[in-house]
């Protein structure tokens, strides 16, 4: 489980910002909360709000890049730049990010400073008694070459030096089979953000979802029956394979999925393209949430609530809350503007977001929030400005 993210100087946050999962002692557990192997107690969820621009898609970015560079960063070109975007008012630093989580059983630190021209530094840490370094990538201007530390990590040295700038360590460690980088970089994060920002929703976002739901078929039936369960109008969905009429192609196929209706004594089915953009959002997030669901993971997720009414807000959220619905304790990391939410979590799940004249973002958690209680009205407060992170007009 991730329990907490910091970075600096990323897109619209300049200075070092943290994201804390990570809960006391003296917060009562809920079914949205874990206690791991490690000993720390650690939230399920955290919810990003703050208005419009205020950075809470570049809040959550950092998590969804660290998991690309440390799972997929080898397979881009080797001149690629790596695709960070400092503040512009510091485009000549460093962009920093570091994460910790759980992982087989023990606590890891990661560590990253790069520029979009190369990995500067990178390092990995395991906690024993404390924490101690698994290897440690330094850049060498001197020597134009890098530098490379290892403890149990098992990547031979000649190979270690050859690490390419703009791919992660461990990345370049898994093409040569190394057990723990083969491990950490397998996919567990799945999201609805790049580089550029959230992918738009439209018929290829439902077209993939399609495929993925055919090529799962435990998902596509789990996904069927909450869609029913949901009151949208479905009494489940069907997906088919059809062929395209692609020249260039001429034997591709794709799934399509269709909504099943009943009324009147008869069932029918409509194609997605006319079911509601609530239904076909429904859809194509269950594609990501089932999928972390699934394998333990985390979600990452923006604009949590796009398209969907507020009510969808707890049935949806509740799959993470369920050992039945989420047995390997999978994480959600979203931003939406759904303040209903205030209203289902605990003050610790929110993290409030704004920017200030400069265009500099800030974060902070909204149990820091000076003179909040436990029994406020959480959103009747932060909707009134208590909090901050409103818009401001005029």
């Amino acid at each position: 489980m991730l329990h907490n993210y910091a970075f600096s100087n990323f897109q619209s946050f300049r200075d070092r910002v943290e994201v804390d999962l990570t809960l006391s002692r003296k917060v009562t557990m809920t079914d949205w909360m874990a206690e791991v192997e490690t000993g720390e107690r650690v939230s399920k969820l955290m919810a990003v709000v703050g208005p419009n621009g205020s950075g809470k898609t570049a809040l959550i970015k950092p998590v969804a890049f660290i998991a690309w560079f440390v799972g997929q960063s080898f397979r881009q070109p080797p001149e690629t730049a790596i695709p960070i975007n400092p503040h512009f008012s510091s485009p000549a630093e460093p962009t920093e990010l570091e994460a910790t989580l759980d992982f087989d059983g023990r606590l890891w630190r990661y560590v990253l400073r790069c520029t979009p021209e190369r990995v500067l530094h990178e390092a990995l840490y395991q906690r024993r008694e404390r924490f101690g370094y698994v290897f440690v990538r330094d850049w060498d201007a001197a020597s134009n070459s890098y530098v490379v530390k290892q403890q149990d990590f098992g990547l031979p040295a000649q190979e270690a030096r050859k690490v390419r700038p703009n791919v992660s360590l461990i990345a370049w460690a898994a093409q040569f089979g190394v057990p723990l980088a083969v491990r950490m970089a397998a996919p567990y994060v799945v999201t609805n953000v790049n580089v550029i920002g959230r992918l738009p929703m439209g018929d290829q976002a439902v077209l993939t979802a399609a495929e993925h739901f055919a090529l799962h078929t435990p998902l596509k039936e789990r996904m069927s029956r909450l869609l029913g369960a949901w009151d949208l109008g479905l009494s489940g969905v069907e997906l088919q394979e059809v062929a395209v009429n692609d020249p260039q192609q001429p034997e591709r196929k794709v799934w399509l999925p269709f909504g099943r209706h009943r009324g009147r004594d008869a069932e029918y089915q409509l194609p997605f393209g006319l079911e509601s953009s609530g239904t076909q959002g429904a859809f194509v997030l269950l594609s990501r949430l089932l999928t972390a669901l699934e394998m333990g993971g985390l979600a990452v997720i923006d604009e949590f609530e796009n398209d969907l009414h507020p009510h969808m807000l707890e049935p949806i959220l509740d799959l993470f809350a369920h050992p039945a619905s989420n047995p390997r304790r999978a994480q959600l990391l979203f931003s939406c503007h759904a303040m209903e939410v205030l209203n289902l979590v605990h003050k610790s799940q929110v993290t409030l977001v704004q920017k200030n004249a400069d265009c500099e973002s800030a974060a902070s958690r909204m149990d820091a929030v000076e003179g909040i209680r436990n029994d406020d009205n959480f959103y009747a407060k932060y909707m009134a400005g208590a909090y901050g992170a409103v818009p401001v007009f005029g």
